[in-house]
């Protein structure tokens, strides 16, 4: 054989190799909740959608934790009927994507029909026209999920608008209890019976509900934002007290700024993502296994770190470890898990912001040791002992005549969660600068 034969046997080879290497390719992927940005292709054209767009960065623009399973659905899940949930976005974007969670289930959860579509007007259930894609999962329209597993769905190719609702459908028709869900959303959702899942009307989505099902992700390809900001927390970021369908959580009124902040010099071009889960502990995981309202630390990996685009994180928590433990914990063991927190987001080259805990002199669980120690964490993080940038949440909120207590126009009441307007001034005295930082370098 001559050498020119023997180039064009090995070329020939490796050609054959790629081509099956491709086609294994091919499929659909599942993942634990480390891994978020598998892209999955498949051979079939799916209804009304087209091939993605191939420019852009891809980030978040709607996320939500899950948080356990659905009271009431341990049998049957939600057999036979579509979940229609709404969402908000934060930034926009050309084509999109979804993340779907069976986390909790105790059984296969098969989806046989899902779609995307923008919601024609705030807080309705209709599509605007010409926006319902049909979701696949590797090329197909239906996918099975395993009990612990979440996947995320091919791309689609929809003009997402920037501070808009969109509609996350899906429709099971086999029991797959109990459902995985987010109990907390500060929005209603909606349901309707039988396989309503490309329906535009909204008019079949007549039950209402105040939980987001089974979704914890919408990713777009975007030419607005250059990366995800990542806000893990408790119910002081879950939004807890804050008007529902308005969307006035603290974290609604940063994304706001970013973008009207959009060619400043000053200001990354950056979206915002909502970790938060109500009664959620830097420490202690909750019931059950999977643990329901798992730690800051249990969920860090999957809530934080593996969401797309991530470029800053930030974080908001430590009242619940001192409301929630009947003896007076010690600032330093929280103000220890915090730390453990900074340095796995140190160690994927991510700077972190941290807010500083605010008052709650007034709430049931106030107690004069649980100050004490709210204080004693609060000092360590203004030292700079904590986070590379701190936001000073406590002083931003606080009764300037007590500092126990939250300023009553921004208490909601309960003299822990803030009203509206306590909520936009969170929003407000963050420091968009500060989201610039580098994490530092690892010696």
């Amino acid at each position: 054989m001559t050498r020119r034969h023997g180039y064009a046997l090995l070329a020939a080879i490796c050609a054959l190799v790629v081509a099956v290497s491709a086609a294994i390719y091919v499929g659909v992927g599942f993942d634990d909740g480390r891994e978020t940005e598998k892209t999955f292709t498949g051979s079939r054209t799916p209804h009304n959608s087209a091939a993605p767009a191939s420019t852009g960065t891809w980030v978040g623009s709607w996320s939500a934790s899950p948080v356990g399973g659905e009271p009431g659905t341990e049998r049957n899940g939600l057999a036979g009927r579509s979940i229609r949930n709404v969402v908000h976005t934060g930034t926009g974007g050309t084509s999109a994507r979804v993340t779907l969670s069976n986390l909790y289930g105790q059984q296969p959860l098969t989806v046989t029909h899902a779609s995307l579509a923008v919601a024609a007007t705030v807080n309705n259930p209709a599509a605007a026209a010409d926006t319902m894609r049909r979701l696949t999962f590797g090329g197909n329209p239906s996918v099975v999920i395993p009990p612990g597993r979440q996947i995320l769905s091919d791309v689609v190719r929809v003009a997402v608008p920037p501070n808009t609702d969109m509609l996350v459908t899906t429709y099971s028709p086999t029991p797959s209890g109990p459902v995985t869900y987010h109990p907390q959303a500060r929005q209603i959702s909606y349901t309707a019976e039988g396989d309503r899942t490309e329906d535009v009307t909204g008019e079949p989505y007549t039950t209402q509900t105040m939980y987001w099902r089974y979704v914890t992700a919408l990713d777009v390809l975007s030419n607005e934002s250059d990366g995800t900001v990542v806000v893990i927390g408790d119910s002081l970021t879950d939004g807890v007290t804050s008007t529902v369908n308005a969307n006035r959580r603290w974290t609604d009124v940063l994304s706001q700024r970013l973008r009207d902040a959009a060619g400043s010099a000053d200001v990354p071009r950056y979206s915002v993502v909502n970790q938060g889960i109500s009664g959620n502990q830097v420490l202690a995981n909750g019931l059950g296994r999977p643990a329901e309202n798992p730690s800051g630390l249990s969920r860090f990996e999957r809530d934080v770190l593996g969401r797309t685009g991530v470029r800053v994180v930030v974080i908001d928590l430590g009242v619940n470890d001192i409301l929630r433990n009947p003896r007076q914990v010690n600032p330093d063991t929280i103000v220890a898990g915090l730390r453990k927190l900074v340095a796995r987001a140190h160690a994927r080259g991510l700077p972190v912001v941290g807010a500083t805990l605010m008052p709650f002199q007034g709430h049931r669980g106030y107690r004069d040791d649980r100050e004490a120690v709210r204080q004693a964490v609060n000092a360590q993080i203004r030292a700079g002992r904590v986070y590379d940038a701190v936001v000073d949440f406590d002083q931003a909120l606080r009764d300037p005549y007590n500092p126990r207590r939250l300023r009553s126009d921004y208490d909601s009441g309960d003299h822990l969660h803030p009203s509206d307007k306590g909520y936009a001034r969170m929003g407000d005295v963050f420091d968009l600068e500060s989201l610039n930082g580098a994490a530092p370098a690892e010696l």
